[in-house]
């Protein structure tokens, strides 16, 4: 007898197409291993390897959804609906995190950062969830990746590295700069057993003067601005005592100083830096003995980016008793290097018809006869010095963060001048373009002049440096001629200045040292990991001086047959990207947060 259905004992077979299969979770969960291991792992043993950090942990994110989409096995309408979660909460997060992470790297911050650990939560969500149905499991996915944007957003940054990585801080924490505004800035002076501080010893160096000078006394110019007298980073006359274990570094003084990337002029006892100050932008005269601030200029002006904060970007100059300084926003004071006084001051974002560029208006001042030139982005303007009345204006050639650079080739003064175009060639006191060479990129540092009058220029890319190429500049009845003789990917330098020291030249390949033959461009080593910092070069004695972008100071062999750390010594706190400078025997370094004097023991004879 047939028994009724209702009455069977055991559950009919299901049918195979409606039972939701077990989600393939090993896949994902190897992704987000993935992004674990570069996101923090890896700069934790290797500091510097932000950059390798932030591809493989997006590389990994990246991984987590196609193995949601193709091989997660969930269903079509979860994995849609999954990626259109995340997709929509990278999005609504735009308008929720601080404008420092939105706007960061160029904008891609968030999706670069972000992207990653969205997809760590996702993973996780499929594996703490994977056993639940219904209105339980589709709440679940909605909410977490809510909670993921609402963790970003109490989180900004206070800037990158040079390899990519960011300052994360809690979104309601002080700033640096709002400390210092809450209360005048300590200065710390250590005990000196009794020893008083030497005035800084005068280098030899060539004089500029040649207009009248503002001071009726002017002080000996010891480092006129930028890089030194002929930006180049070179140091002449000058030998330093090179074990530090028997003479250290001598702390003179140490003080916070306001956001800002200029380095330092030097007049007598007094030094010139710029700052942020809240809503204004200061140039600040200080005593290089105390640090002690003796007058400051203030314009209500403020420039900030994500990537580097706030405050100007420029070196002032030093000439004739003045001191010319061009602001974050393209505004250009002339003042009174004693006194601070206004002498003169145009804005030459206005008058150019410049935008102010992503990162600021970065090129410092160039004097030159009765002439100061600045540089507005990829255009080049001419002042006069004294009165500071407009001489000649360049076209735009494309956009730069250079400086303009004097040189004189063939016995001929020109202004030359890097841009995202390439380089070009003007006359100081028109204008007229002379010569012009292509090689576009993004353009940051200063050309070189060699001894033979070739030319050493650089550019780079948003990613970093692209290398060096080296021109040899005819000259004859016909005009002018510019050849490529090489380019070189031996060294790539990208907002780290390099110099040329006998046949070879030395600077940063990333954040390596490198060396490479000047003939060829054949690189002849690298080594030695200080960041992306700077450096100076000490000719006499084959000797560079090299400030970390962890803001300590090392001395390194300048010699072509192999890297050599001499002496190494803490100086600041900080990332640090700011140009040293050396008056005499006083070494100067800054960064964003503070700036600091050490007294360096010459050399004997």
């Amino acid at each position: 007898m047939a028994i009724p259905d209702f009455m069977a004992t055991t559950s009919p077979t299901p049918d195979p197409s409606t039972v939701p299969r077990e989600l393939r979770l090993w896949p994902g969960i190897l992704g987000a291993a993935g992004v674990i291991t570069f996101k923090l792992g890896l700069p934790l043993f290797r500091p510097d390897s932000h950059g390798a950090a932030i591809l493989g942990g997006f590389a990994f994110g990246i991984l987590i959804i196609l193995w949601w989409l193709f091989f997660s096995r969930a269903p079509w309408r979860e994995r849609l609906g999954g990626l259109a979660l995340i997709a929509t909460a990278v999005y609504a997060s735009y308008h929720l995190v601080h404008e420092s992470i939105a706007t960061g790297m160029m904008g891609w911050m968030l999706v670069v950062h972000g992207l990653p650990i969205f997809c760590l939560g996702w993973v996780a969500w499929a594996v703490l969830f994977r056993h639940w149905t219904g209105l339980r499991r589709a709440a679940s996915m909605i909410i977490l990746p809510g909670l993921v944007a609402g963790v970003m957003a109490l989180i900004r940054t206070d800037g990158i590295d040079g390899d990519g990585g960011s300052e994360l801080k809690w979104r309601w924490s002080p700033t640096h700069e709002e400390r210092l505004l809450g209360g005048p800035p300590r200065v710390s002076v250590p005990e000196r057993e009794g020893k008083a501080a030497h005035p800084p010893t005068p280098p030899t160096s060539e004089s500029t003067n040649a207009i009248p000078a503002a001071d009726p006394t002017p002080r000996p110019v010891l480092w006129s601005g930028f890089r030194g007298p002929k930006r180049d980073g070179v140091v002449r006359g000058t030998r330093l005592e090179t074990n530090w274990n028997q003479f250290p570094p001598v702390q003179l003084w140490r003080r916070p100083v306001g956001p800002a990337w200029s380095s330092f002029a030097v007049a007598g006892d007094d030094f010139f830096t710029q700052e942020q100050r809240g809503e204004e932008e200061w140039v600040t005269c200080c005593s290089i003995r105390t640090g002690q601030e003796r007058w400051h200029h203030a314009d209500h002006a403020r420039f900030w980016e994500s990537n580097a904060g706030a405050g100007p970007r420029a070196t002032p100059t030093l000439a004739n008793g003045r001191l010319y300084a061009l602001g974050g926003t393209g505004i250009l004071n002339a003042l009174n290097a004693t006194n601070g006084t206004v002498l003169w001051t145009r804005n030459v974002a206005a008058e150019t018809q410049t935008k102010t560029p992503l990162w600021g208006f970065s090129g410092s001042p160039l004097v030159t006869g009765d002439l100061v030139v600045v540089a507005a982005s990829g255009v080049l303007a001419a002042y006069d010095a004294t009165s500071g009345a407009s001489r000649w204006t360049s076209t735009n050639q494309g956009g730069s963060y250079s400086s303009p650079h004097f040189a004189e080739l063939h016995g001929i003064p020109q202004v030359l001048f890097q841009t995202g175009k390439g380089v070009f060639s003007a006359v100081p006191s028109s204008g007229e373009i002379l010569w012009e060479h292509s090689w576009a990129g993004a353009t940051i540092i200063q050309p070189a002049l060699l001894p033979d009058g070739d030319l050493l220029i650089a550019t780079g890319s948003a990613s970093g440096g692209v290398g060096l190429r080296r021109l040899a500049v005819a000259h004859s009845t016909d005009g002018w001629v510019v050849r490529e003789e090489w380019t070189s990917k031996g060294l790539k330098p990208y907002f780290n200045d390099f110099a040329v020291h006998k046949s070879h030249v030395y600077g940063f390949d990333g954040s390596i040292l490198a060396c490479i033959q000047l003939e060829d461009g054949e690189r002849q080593w690298k080594d030695g990991r200080y960041g992306h910092g700077q450096l100076l070069l000490l000719p006499d004695q084959d000797l560079m001086l090299v400030v970390a972008e962890q803001g300590h100071v090392a001395l390194v062999a300048a010699k072509p047959d192999g890297f050599e750390e001499l002496a190494r010594h803490p100086a600041i706190s900080g990332k640090t990207w700011n140009h040293p400078a050396l008056a005499g025997n006083v070494l100067l370094v800054r960064n964003s947060e503070e700036m600091a004097a050490y007294e360096l023991r010459p050399k004997q004879p």
